[in-house]
């Protein structure tokens, strides 16, 4: 199983079959990755988010993209010390023309301000400009989202704009 890994987390790309699980039957999941019962805890407004990424993105495009699919897809946050999944994070493809992708994540409730993101981020950036089409990731924030924020400053994201009541960051390869 392929797993990108920092100090105190593991990243693992989910693969079509997982998230497949993943909408089904969380539990089944964590027991086939080897991992203890997920933390993951969210308002609903998150949980609805996940759902419609898992359904009109991640599932359709990590079907179209199965060599690419690390690019279209959930990483699970693994808290290596106790081997739970504690959140998740990834991209919405391959660099474009441009060579741009986008990043979200979310930590779980349970584990938000101990800097899990910011590591995950960091993690998934370095694996990410590996790749020489890769110029820049940007990412959207709202206003309010005051730990987004500093997860993004954190890992040198620079604003760039706001629109549609939501923040514009981007960070450039250096």
């Amino acid at each position: 199983m392929f797993f990108l890994t920092s100090d105190r987390l593991k990243l693992i790309p989910l693969s079509h079959n997982q998230l497949q699980l993943l909408t089904q039957n969380r539990t089944e999941l964590d027991n086939i990755l080897g991992l203890n019962p997920s933390e993951q805890v969210y308002d609903a407004a998150i949980v609805a988010e996940m759902v419609d990424a898992a359904e009109n993105f991640w599932l359709p495009q990590t079907a179209l993209h199965p060599q690419d699919y690390s690019w279209f897809t959930n990483w699970d946050i693994v808290l290596k010390e106790r081997n739970v999944s504690i959140g998740g994070i990834g991209f919405t493809g391959l660099p474009d023309i441009d060579g741009k992708t986008m990043v979200g994540y979310g930590i779980s409730l349970l584990h938000e301000g101990q800097g899990y993101a910011s590591e995950a981020l960091q993690c998934l950036l370095r694996w990410a400009f590996a790749n020489p089409q890769l110029k820049s990731v940007i990412a959207t924030t709202p206003p309010e989202n005051f730990g987004s924020h500093r997860v993004l400053h954190k890992n040198n994201f620079k604003e760039t704009g706001f629109s549609d009541d939501m923040i514009h960051w981007q960070l450039n390869r250096s």
